[in-house]
């Protein structure tokens, strides 16, 4: 065949026949002919037609596999309705697949933590869900690191897709970096063009997380490398369209498309801040867009190509409900089979709520309430008890047959993940003053790149007022201790997690505490024993934290921009 080719293409120029008559000058001559008047080899075929292309994206499941509360906010106020699980999210990947053959599904992170089932088996359980649903390709998300640097590659290793990040290095020791953990990006090749996509994880994560976990990887930022792999892919590989993977949240992200390395890219497949993104946002250079979490919706780009040329494209924040999309029967079957061992001990009612807990305002949230209160219970002499401003942590809604919200071992794990020890310590008011305009800093910044993922930090025993928008350092106006202004001499008793690999002097990322202490009980056992004693709760947040130019039910830390998250 490749023969018959070959002499087509020279019977074409006329050599076959000629033998040794042929001169340079009259080949040379031909040539420059054909050149001129190009003979069309494609003129007895048929015309290619237009092709369609789906990019289809999850993310931050945090190992939510069943349907599950959501909240939404719909006019001026919270509603909740069933969404997401694994089962359903794969009836609607098989049925966009049946409609469109080249369809495209990418996982963009945190998918083995969060869950009762995800720690009793170090995300192992995860593995076979993820190869069912047959993602095409994936990336790691910063909470991946949960079980160490070893399990992680093991976990990522067993995904059966491919998966890239361009700023994950092994530390080879004093912080020389070795070779990438996975491969900067891979390109999709359908319809006759190429798009291309590169992994960036949040390169915060040793500061975000608890330091052991990301042990022995070095990680960078994106724009450091960002403008190499955009020309590799558009001019090496000779991609048609460019994608960012990024799990570094939407501040980040928007941040970043507005960066002039990012020149030449087309989209941010974002991830991280469980935005709910429904039309693309329009940096400088590209588009972002970021499909919420726990599997309540599937971001979807539909692209239709035309003679090598994207032609139009749209995009769609798609609800997975899971009376539209049904279960999958093997998915299903496979989820049952992987919880059977843990069934009973994880359905086991641990309390009662007479309200919704949820996590979804910035400013304070029922679930961090119902912590700290449990904490403030538990520990009679401190004066100020703080929780971690976690996104994580589906709504819970749904009343059982007793007329409240029951809360079972596996809602306990989606709160608390990790179940950490606890930690008291002593800091100075002034300590405090310093490292709460330090924290809303990293929620409110201005510039992007100086915001971290997370809430505003929730806490008992104080009351703040401060602003959300003024500058670095001039937010905080007032804080109260124990219904008395704060005194920045004097010394006060602070309880919060301990993180895996901080100093004995650093507590929620205060530095240079003193008599820090760990004490014998966890978390866990703190709000197991609190909802045996005073169950039902009702952690009705108790304006704590006050903010003077936002609502109390700011859902998003994302301004300057259009979008709203509903």
């Amino acid at each position: 065949m490749k023969h018959q080719k070959r002499r087509n293409f020279l019977k074409t120029l006329g050599l076959i026949g000629m033998g040794s008559s042929i001169s340079l000058p009259a080949t040379a001559e031909t040539i420059k002919n054909l050149q001129e008047n190009p003979v069309d080899l494609d003129a007895n075929q048929e015309k290619p037609k237009k092709t369609k292309i789906t990019l289809l994206q999850t993310t931050d499941i945090h190992c939510q596999i069943h349907p599950h509360d959501e909240l939404f906010w719909e006019n001026g106020k919270m509603t909740f309705r069933k969404t997401g699980g694994y089962a359903h999210i794969k009836t609607y990947f098989d049925r966009v697949r049946k409609e469109n053959p080249n369809t495209f599904t990418i996982d963009t992170g945190d998918m083995f933590q969060g869950s009762a089932i995800s720690v009793l088996t170090e995300g192992s359980a995860y593995v076979p869900i993820l190869n069912q649903m047959d993602y095409d390709l994936y990336i790691p998300g910063n909470w991946e690191v949960v079980y160490y640097k070893k399990n992680m590659q093991k976990l990522m290793g067993g995904l059966l897709g491919p998966k890239v990040c361009a700023n994950m290095y092994h530390d080879l020791g004093d912080g020389k970096r070795g070779e990438l953990i996975f491969p900067p990006y891979y390109v999709y090749k359908v319809g006759g063009i190429k798009i291309g996509f590169i992994g960036y994880n949040d390169h915060l994560v040793p500061k975000r997380q608890s330091p052991n976990y990301s042990k022995g990887i070095i990680f960078t930022p994106p724009e450091e490398n960002l403008a190499y792999y955009v020309d590799v892919l558009r001019n090496q590989e000779q991609c048609t369209m460019v994608i960012i993977l990024s799990h570094i949240g939407l501040s980040q992200e928007i941040y970043l498309s507005n960066l002039p390395q990012a020149k030449g890219v087309d989209y941010i497949f974002g991830a991280d801040t469980h935005e709910r993104v429904r039309t693309p946002i329009q940096g400088k250079y590209a588009k972002v867009v970021e499909p919420g979490a726990f599997g309540s919706f599937v971001g979807r780009l539909d692209l239709e190509v035309e003679n090598g040329k994207i032609v139009s494209e749209s995009y769609d924040l798609v609800e997975i409900n899971p009376k539209k999309y049904p279960a999958d029967k093997k998915t299903q079957r496979l989820l049952d089979q992987l919880e059977k061992p843990f069934k009973s001990e994880i359905n086991q009612v641990i309390g009662y709520s007479t309200i919704p807990l949820y996590r979804y305002f910035v400013v304070e949230n029922t679930i961090d309430t119902m912590i700290v209160q449990a904490l403030a219970w538990k520990l009679k002499d401190v004066d100020v008890i703080l929780s971690n401003g976690f996104r994580f942590c589906p709504p819970n809604a749904t009343p059982d047959h007793t007329g409240n919200i029951p809360i079972t071992k596996a809602y306990l794990y989606d709160m608390l993940p990790v179940d950490s020890p606890v930690r008291t310590a002593e800091v100075t008011g002034a300590q405090i003053k310093k490292w709460l305009e330090k924290e809303l800093n990293n929620v409110f910044a201005k510039e992007a790149a100086e915001r971290f993922g997370g809430w505003v930090i929730k806490f008992h025993g104080m009351k703040v007022h401060f602003y959300a928008f003024k500058e670095n350092g001039q937010r905080v106006q007032t804080v109260e201790i124990g219904g008395r202004a704060l005194e920045l001499e004097r010394t006060y008793k602070i309880s919060a997690c301990e993180r895996d690999g901080d100093p004995e002097d650093v507590l929620c990322r205060i530095p240079k505490v003193q008599n820090s202490k760990t004490l014998e009980f966890s978390l866990h056992d703190v709000i197991i024993d609190y909802l045996a004693v005073n169950s039902p709760v009702t952690p009705t947040e108790p304006q704590n934290a006050i903010v003077l130019d936002a609502p109390p039910t700011l859902l998003s830390q994302v301004s300057g921009v259009p979008y709203e998250f509903r």
